[in-house]
C-alpha cells in the first residue's frame, strides 16, 4: 500500500508539473540547471489534497509538497 502511494503521488505531481510547464511558455531547465519555480493548481479532490499535505490553498509549489521524494519527468515533444 505505501509502495501505492507513493506511486499515485508520482503521478498526480508529474501531470500538474506537465500542465504548468505547457501553461508557463518557459524554456525547460538545462541539464545539470536548477528547476524554475512552478505554481500548481491545487487538486479539487478533498483526499488527494490531503494527501499531498496541502490545504487552504489555491496553488503551490512543488517544495511544499508533503513527500520525501518528488520525481518531476519533464518529456520534450518537439
Amino acid at each position: 500500500m505505501q509502495c501505492f502511494r507513493k506511486i499515485f503521488t508520482i503521478l498526480i505531481v508529474c501531470m500538474l508539473t506537465i500542465g504548468a510547464l505547457a501553461q508557463s511558455g518557459t524554456q525547460p531547465p538545462a541539464e545539470g540547471g536548477i528547476m524554475p519555480e512552478i505554481l500548481l493548481s491545487v487538486p479539487k479532490n478533498a483526499d488527494h489534497q490531503q494527501y499531498l499535505g496541502l490545504s487552504g490553498k489555491s496553488s503551490f509549489s512543488i517544495p511544499e509538497i508533503d513527500a520525501e521524494v518528488v520525481i518531476i519527468e519533464i518529456f520534450s515533444m518537439y
